[in-house]
């Protein structure tokens, strides 16, 4: 077919064109597009990645510090109270800011206000003979063998201690004797701090507290002296001091009962005072100015008296520190090792320590830690 009958066609047929020019001999290669996606597909997928991870490089520390930057202004405007509640729920440590203090500060007006009510009951106690105690604590069946052995101890409470402790010629039966009279006491008190920690916590634990509530704990902050109403100081000041401990203490103040201060103003943990009314040590005239021994109008006064002592002043701040490192740790609290933290007890220091733990050890007072006292009512039944 001849060529130019071909263009004069109004639609040119490639393939007889194509034809034509092979039976003469020319050779027809199609024109490769340089960017062809099939012959360049390799080359396409290395830019396209290259340029991802060179953007992602970029990207990727400017998305890490702006979640840092929305994690620290979090913090800082985040109000961290309720997590803190319920820590104190849980009795974990509260960690606090360098510029806050736990268990700092002490308010005195209200200390020792239920103390001083002591004063104020009228009582017709009469001082019992050592041997009227002993035939009644026989008659009882109440000997620190029988306690040792059950547990359990008697709650007889006595208001005061036998004039004549001096006179018991027996050391062994003295100590008893003097064991026997204030073990119940240091129990009953230790008990009325348990409750109390029950009763604190219970409240927390509400969503909504009654009027009545509410009150009572506004009381507790004014007796353990705290300030600002801090719960967490309150957590570590409302807690118990080991039996043996305070028997120990007693035992070292009073020289086993047998003390002045003992006998007539029932100090049995010779604490001071420089104002109101008190005993003065022998050999100071009444024209000097210094302390007195604080006297009290029953023995149970004067443990109280103490424990609040231990668990408000600020020397004894390590002592309550390492108690609530005890309780954080789910330990028992021991004796021993806390009465490293009464070294600031007594003008002899470490030395006044020592005394303590020998007395403790001697005598085998770790024996009463863990001892209850048999309940006079139901609430206390809940304590054994």
């Amino acid at each position: 077919m001849p060529i130019i009958k071909i263009f004069n066609k109004k639609k040119i047929n490639l393939s007889i064109l194509k034809k034509i020019l092979l039976e003469k001999g020319f050779t027809i290669k199609k024109k490769k597009n340089f960017f062809h996606f099939d012959s360049l597909k390799s080359l396409y997928y290395t830019s396209i990645f290259s340029f991802i991870i060179i953007l992602f490089s970029f990207f990727l520390p400017l998305s890490l510090n702006f979640k840092k930057d929305i994690m620290v202004a979090r913090t800082t405007i985040e109000n961290n109270s309720k997590q803190n509640f319920q820590k104190v729920l849980e009795g974990k440590k509260i960690v606090k800011n360098k510029n806050e203090k736990i268990d700092d500060g002490l308010d005195l007006k209200s200390l020792f206000e239920d103390i001083f009510l002591f004063e104020q009951v009228p009582t017709d106690t009469v001082r019992l003979s050592a041997s009227t105690i002993k035939q009644l604590f026989k008659e009882t069946n109440y000997n620190l063998d029988e306690v040792r052995r059950k547990g359990l101890v008697k709650p007889i409470k006595l208001s005061l201690l036998p004039g004549e402790m001096k006179k018991i010629e027996s050391t062994k039966k003295k100590k008893n004797l003097f064991i026997q009279i204030v073990l119940p006491l240091i129990i009953e008190e230790n008990n009325r701090i348990k409750l109390d920690r029950k009763k604190l916590f219970a409240i927390l634990n509400r969503s909504n507290n009654t009027n009545a509530e509410k009150k009572w704990l506004n009381l507790k902050f004014k007796q353990y002296g705290v300030l600002k109403k801090d719960l967490s100081t309150l957590k570590i000041r409302m807690d118990e001091v080991p039996i043996s401990l305070a028997i120990a203490q007693a035992a070292k103040e009073t020289g086993w009962g047998t003390s002045r201060f003992a006998i007539e103003g029932n100090a049995l943990f010779g604490q001071w005072t420089w104002s109101g009314d008190g005993i003065k040590p022998a050999g100071i005239s009444t024209d000097e100015s210094t302390h007195k021994v604080m006297k009290f109008k029953v023995l149970k006064a004067s443990v109280r008296a103490y424990q609040r002592n231990l668990n408000t002043h600020g020397s004894y701040r390590k002592f309550r520190s390492v108690r609530a490192e005890m309780r954080d740790n789910n330990e028992e609290l021991d004796s021993l090792i806390l009465a490293d933290y009464l070294d600031k007890y007594a003008a002899t220091g470490k030395e006044y320590t020592v005394i303590l733990k020998k007395i403790i050890e001697q005598n085998a007072l770790k024996d009463f830690d863990k001892v209850k006292l048999l309940p006079s009512s139901i609430q206390l039944k809940n304590l054994i």
